[in-house]
Formats: C-alpha cells, structure tokens, sequence
C-alpha cells in the first residue's frame, strides 16, 4: 500500500529499508527527546521492522516508510499510527522519526496530517493521541498544527517532567436534526 501526500510517498516498511530505519532510529540526535535512547545493533532495528509489518498484517495500519516523491528509493523517515499503552489504557498513537538531513521542512507536519486523516477518517477510529517530550517544541508544534489538543499528561520518565499527551477526535456530526 502506498499513500501519497504533495510531497511524499508512504509505504509499509519492507526489508530493504532495514537500514535506513537503523541508520535513523540509531541515530542519537534522532533519538534526543526519546527516553528508551538510540538503538544500539541492527538487531533491533530487525525487531522494530518485523512489528511494524505485523501490525500492517493484522490491524491494516501502523508506521510507513516516508520518501519524497521526487525521491523515491530514498527512505528518510518513518511515521504513522500504531497502539501503545499508556494512562492505563492501549491508545492509538502518532508517532514519527526523520533523519535529520529531513528536519525544518515540514514534513512531520504533512506526514501528521496524513496519519489523522488515515486513522480517523479511512479507518473510522474515534481518537488519535500523540505522547510527547515537554521540552521537544517542534514536535509540539507539529502536533499542534495538525489540530490536535493538549489531552493531559504521563508520568513516564521518572524523575523527569510529565510527557505531554495530544489528542484528535474523529469529527462528530450533529445529525440531530
């Protein structure tokens, strides 16, 4: 499945961007405002891969391999939507990580918006929530911009601030009459 937007390619992960996807989620500058930090062996990056391809198997979403249009063979991103526990509950989460060649051109933006629009629209589900680092202020922008709102907070970095929580609901229609 490919999903283009005006700039760029989405596609599910395959083998061949094994490497691009260890290249950027091993990259500490990439992984700055990540408490888990840097991935530290192909390894993981193998385990990451294969989860995002089960989750496209079973559940028909989660994370694309992000490409410009103009270049199509190369990978430098990963983004989407996918279900991860937090406030006490699995929540359907976006989540994105370019290489920082990529950064300052908006890319998360219009990846962000695409993800909503695939998850809230296509996909008809409720609610979208982004978990975010307080001190990472353009991934906060990012959120914001694609319309999502300040939900709450996570205590889930101890000892350090609360991760913010975002959230964007599925447009409700006053049928009402």
């Amino acid at each position: 499945m490919i999903l283009t937007t005006r700039r760029l390619l989405l596609s599910i992960p395959q083998s061949a961007d094994l490497a691009a996807l260890y290249a950027i989620y091993g990259d500490p500058a990439t992984q700055r405002f990540n408490p888990a930090g840097p991935l530290t062996d192909i390894t993981q990056a193998k385990e990451l891969l294969d989860e995002w391809q089960r989750q496209w198997r079973v559940l028909g979403y989660g994370q694309w391999a992000v490409a410009l249009k103009a270049e199509p063979d190369r990978v430098l991103g990963f983004g989407g939507i996918g279900m991860w526990p937090y406030l006490g509950e699995p929540r359907m989460n976006l989540g994105y990580r370019f290489a920082q060649s990529a950064w300052g051109q908006g890319l998360a933006t219009e990846l962000g918006q695409a993800a909503l629009t695939f998850g809230l629209v296509e996909h008809q589900l409720p609610a979208i929530f982004g978990l975010v680092r307080p001190e990472h202020a353009a991934s906060i922008r990012v959120l914001e911009k694609i319309g999502m709102q300040r939900f709450g907070t996570l205590d889930d970095v101890p000892g350090q601030a609360h991760s913010l929580v975002l959230r964007a609901l599925a447009f409700q229609s006053d049928s009402g009459g």
